[in-house]
């Protein structure tokens, strides 16, 4: 009896949750309750599915939630990728990508980079750069430093800056920052005698430059003396020169082109549209003194064809490129101001970009100034004294660089082109 008042108070007990189905274990055996009519039948229960959470149990993986960038849904952790079937199919990325993009998310703390497997740094480099992380104020030069000072040539082995005086003004600790550079070209940038890049020439870190172009860059002879002061004094700076353009610099005289007589490797020199008073005697000195002879055609060596920027940093000096023009974009706010005014009659003066030019029209008199080094056998300069028995081999010698002498004369001469199709290639 007590326990069907035991029984009943639980059917009828008004709660509710539901509990489900009640059993009662009774002699033995198993019985299950009937709720609604209150009797116990004598059944096997039926099996049910383990489950371990229900239907409406949900889970959200969440980072560090200090970090604000860890606030984001991050999937950069897995490919996704669709079978044929169309499903979604995702993997998890190899740890040694997931690392690399952990590094170059914070590649401004890197400490050193010295002694680092080139293969990985080149790596990191890319991943870095596509996160855009040298384009930054502050941290992208840190995190650039690390890399120019641990691996030179590799990170940017040729610079051109061609007409891109802006990228110069806004990233100039960038650009100095690189090392080892064997080219690089400033032409028709407007740099002066006292900007700091001409100054930074004279440095240890740029003394591999070997072809340097500084066309249209309002140069004088002072800017000369103070480039070349480190070479004529200590024998140090731009020493391993080979390539060097002057042209159009109308301030250059004849005074400036004695202290080029100390770039003793100087192979080519261009100082067309330069300012000189005497052409044949600076002619007659430069061919004495450092073995440099006046070219009749134009030379290929200052045709800007093998002036490019090369090395891991070429979509960085890209991005720097791309970022100065963005800024140069007019603003929203001022697009309605810029039509009312145009609209109204009034002219509005628009910047445009400095393009290079060519010889300035008073200099144009003095013709093409180019000159080449000629080989020592062929140079007005005394040679040496030779063994006698030495003879026939110097003859042999001095007819096979009459050939290559004629070859490159008949090279030169499918080179030439007219005025008109310099003035369209200098154009680009």
């Amino acid at each position: 009896q007590s326990w069907s008042r035991g029984m009943s108070y639980c059917l009828h007990s008004e709660s509710h949750l539901d509990t489900g189905p009640i059993y009662v274990r009774e002699n033995g055996k198993l019985h299950v309750v009937n709720r609604g009519a209150g009797s116990v039948q004598n059944v096997t229960p039926k099996a049910r599915p383990f489950s371990l959470f229900s239907r409406t149990f949900s889970v959200e993986l969440c980072m560090n939630r200090e970090d604000d960038r860890a606030r984001r849904q991050r999937t950069d952790h897995f490919i996704f990728t669709y079978t044929k079937e169309g499903n979604l199919r995702y993997s998890a990325k190899s740890l040694f990508s997931l690392v690399l993009g952990y590094i170059s998310d914070n590649v401004d703390h890197i400490d050193s980079l010295i002694g680092f497997p080139e293969q990985i740094a080149e790596k990191l480099f890319s991943a870095a750069e596509a996160r855009q992380k040298f384009t930054e104020p502050v941290t992208g030069l840190r995190a650039l430093q690390k890399f120019t000072e641990a691996y030179g040539s590799l990170v940017l082995c040729s610079l051109c800056l061609r007409n891109r005086y802006l990228v110069i003004s806004e990233k100039l600790e960038e650009i100095k920052s690189f090392r080892e550079l064997t080219c690089l070209d400033l032409s028709c940038c407007k740099l002066g005698d006292e900007h700091e890049l001409l100054e930074h020439l004279t440095k240890e870190a740029l003394s591999s430059v070997k072809r340097l172009l500084l066309k249209d860059n309002s140069l004088s002879d002072a800017g000369l003396r103070r480039m070349t002061a480190p070479v004529r004094v200590l024998k140090k700076g731009l020493d391993n020169l080979l390539v060097l353009d002057l042209s159009c610099n109308p301030k250059i005289t004849d005074v400036g082109i004695g202290y080029l007589l100390s770039f003793k490797k100087l192979n080519c020199l261009d100082i067309s549209g330069t300012g000189l008073k005497d052409v044949d005697a600076v002619i007659k000195r430069l061919q004495m003194q450092i073995g440099l002879v006046h070219s009749k055609v134009p030379l290929k060596e200052f045709d800007h064809s093998n002036c490019k920027t090369e090395g891991w940093a070429e979509q960085t000096v890209l991005q720097w490129e791309q970022a100065v023009l963005e800024a140069m974009k007019p603003q929203d706010n001022l697009r309605s101001r810029v039509t009312a005014l145009h609209f109204y009659g009034k002219t509005h003066r628009i910047e445009e970009v400095v393009k290079c030019t060519l010889v300035e029209p008073e200099t144009k008199a003095s013709g093409n100034l180019q000159f080449y080094k000629e080989n020592i056998e062929n140079c007005h300069l005394p040679l040496k004294k030779e063994v006698a028995g030495s003879h026939e081999l110097k003859n042999n010698k001095k007819r096979a660089l009459a050939e290559q002498e004629r070859e490159r004369t008949s090279k030169q001469k499918h080179l030439c082109l007219t005025v008109e199709d310099w003035d369209l290639l200098n154009t680009y």
